[in-house]
């Protein structure tokens, strides 16, 4: 028989170490190491499976049961279509975000249409549940309740009322009896999220798991979590704004990078299918230090409003704050436009925001992020009715982007006047857009230009 021993896990990347370390040598985070029993495999043990012969893929029948849909639209296209059966989807996000509301709304849903779901809830009582359930007017007889933190438990009750739909929130308040460790351990997390996945793919019951994440934003435990489930969901969005985003960064059965749009209302979470003017300001004629841009979120076209105040700086250091862009791109927007652009922004403070809360990540919105910041440095205004698209190269080139037809028929459908493109693009597009001028450009220079005068 086995002997346990005991090793030092890193909560944050999963890493092992004989001992306790101060600071994990795989991801250096500080602290991060706990203390847990491990039991090293028997080398005589038998592996499951070990009968099954290997059959060639042309024989083995497809999935012929259709996609379960929840009747939340924006959450079935993020899933690609519905749910499969027998599949697991991991739900991560900022404490509040709307995780926990989000998936008892979808086992509304699901309840609904006949379906037997099961919710089962780690870190709440069920009179916590049902507050929480008559705020947001879910109520069903097929929506079934469980407080429960066991493993083993969890995992007879669902072979025991065999749901259509299972929740476990949240994984990382499950345990195994047989684990030497606390809940929330790296070796709990991992031996009981494979088994609630081993049991989704034996029983065909799709089970959604609910994550917590680090300061960092990434879901908390071992790596390999996110490896064993199918579905990777993210939900995103600044607490203080009430639009959410659900973000797709794995999927084994439809699309990733796809996003739903939510906004958070008192009654729960609200779909917003029509995403006209949602993350462009409200604003009357032309203001200098603003800049829209249509960016591309998986299949989606999102008009997005990025804002800059650049200001003499008060101490000897300037600051460089940055909200929704990635900070080291904008610092090297800043390095160009000092460079190519003779701007000289070394002795003022900058300040970017993404107007919503919203995350953009694509450097097809580094010219309009640029024009922002060149605009609140020379106080002139952009024109209302501009859009600037196009990626900046380190010689102040403009560069194309992909999909650059869809976004100005995006532009365009909503009534935008004016867009700046990269040159290099123009022979990707196929036809003309009704009432929307297009100003190409190849240089950093030439679209401040056409953007500020």
């Amino acid at each position: 028989m086995a002997k346990k021993r005991t090793v030092f896990g890193c909560q944050q990347c999963g890493h092992q170490a004989p001992r306790w370390l101060g600071r994990c040598p795989e991801c250096g985070e500080w602290d991060s190491l706990v203390e847990e029993s491990f039991t090293p495999p028997s080398a005589t043990a038998k592996l499951t499976g070990r009968d099954a012969k290997p059959q060639a893929l042309s024989s083995i029948a497809p999935i012929t049961e259709p996609r379960l849909r929840c009747g939340i639209g924006e959450l079935d296209r993020v899933l690609g279509g519905g749910l499969v059966s027998g599949s697991a989807v991991l739900v991560g996000g900022d404490p509040g975000i709307g995780k926990s509301t989000l998936l008892l709304q979808a086992c509304q849903g699901f309840s609904l249409q006949g379906l037997r779901t099961l919710y089962v809830t780690g870190e709440e009582s069920l009179m916590q549940v049902k507050l929480r359930s008559e705020r947001l007017g879910v109520c069903a007889e097929g929506l079934l309740v469980l407080a429960e933190t066991s493993a083993d438990a969890i995992a007879a009750h669902i072979q025991a009322v065999k749901p259509d739909f299972a929740v476990v929130d949240s994984i990382q308040m499950v345990f195994k009896p047989d684990v030497g460790s606390a809940p929330g351990s790296v070796a709990q997390v991992r031996d009981s999220s494979a088994q609630l996945v081993q049991l989704a793919k034996a029983t065909g019951v799709p089970i959604a798991l609910i994550g917590h994440v680090t300061k960092q934003g990434a879901i908390a435990g071992p790596r390999i979590l996110e490896h064993m489930v199918d579905t990777v969901l993210y939900f995103e969005g600044d607490r203080f704004h009430s639009y959410r985003l659900l973000r797709a960064v794995k999927n084994r059965f439809g699309p990733t990078n796809e996003i739903g749009v939510f906004e958070m209302r008192a009654s729960g979470l609200a779909e917003v299918s029509d995403l006209a003017g949602v993350f462009v300001s409200h604003r009357r004629g032309a203001v200098s230090g603003s800049a829209v841009v249509p960016t591309l979120e998986g299949t989606r076209v999102l008009l997005v409003e990025v804002q800059a105040l650049v200001a003499r700086a008060n101490f000897g250091t300037p600051e460089r704050k940055v909200s929704g862009l990635d900070r080291n791109r904008v610092a090297m927007l800043l390095a160009v436009l000092d460079k190519r652009a003779e701007l000289l922004l070394a002795g003022h403070d900058v300040f970017v925001n993404v107007v919503g809360g919203v995350r953009v990540v694509e450097p097809a919105a580094d010219l309009a992020a640029a024009i922002a910041i060149a605009s609140s440095f020379t106080d002139r205004p952009v024109p209302a009715e501009l859009v600037a698209i196009g990626e900046i190269g380190l010689a102040g080139e403009v560069r194309g982007v992909s999909q650059l037809e869809a976004r100005l028929h995006q532009a365009a459908k909503l009534g935008w006047k004016r867009a700046i493109v990269p040159r290099d693009s123009a022979r990707t597009l196929s036809r003309r857009f009704e009432g929307l001028e297009l100003i190409f450009v190849d240089a950093l220079a030439e679209a401040l230009e056409a953007a500020t005068g």
